[in-house]
């Protein structure tokens, strides 16, 4: 997994390529507590370059809904298909998270 984030509209943009699995979870997971705590409580979280998504990468996204609705702030994911998308629609994390077909209109929906 990597991950880059840059500031975009008041809100960080997370992009994360590669895998989000048991590995690299916990890494992402220190991230965006840091983030949080840091002040950033609206955030977009790119897939567009995720190729796989294991349980525990989907818990890592549970830990950042549950930190960030604690803080009053909110999270759009964009770019979410293909082995992601299909893994998302099996566990029903479509109807947890606002999702979005590009960073831009995820941006839009935290306005």
């Amino acid at each position: 997994m990597n991950l880059q984030t840059r500031i975009e509209n008041n809100a960080i943009v997370i992009t994360v390529n590669g895998r989000l699995d048991a590995v690299t979870a916990p890494e992402y997971e220190k991230i965006i507590r840091e983030l949080i705590d840091s002040g950033h409580i609206y955030m977009v979280v790119d897939f567009e370059q995720l190729d796989y998504i294991s349980s525990a990468g989907l818990r890592g996204l549970l830990v950042m809904a549950k930190l960030l609705n604690a803080k009053g702030g909110r999270a759009c994911l964009a770019n979410v298909k293909g082995n992601v998308q299909s893994v998302f629609n099996m566990c029903g994390f479509n109807t947890v998270f606002k999702m979005e077909n590009t960073v831009v209109e995820a941006l839009a929906m935290l306005v």
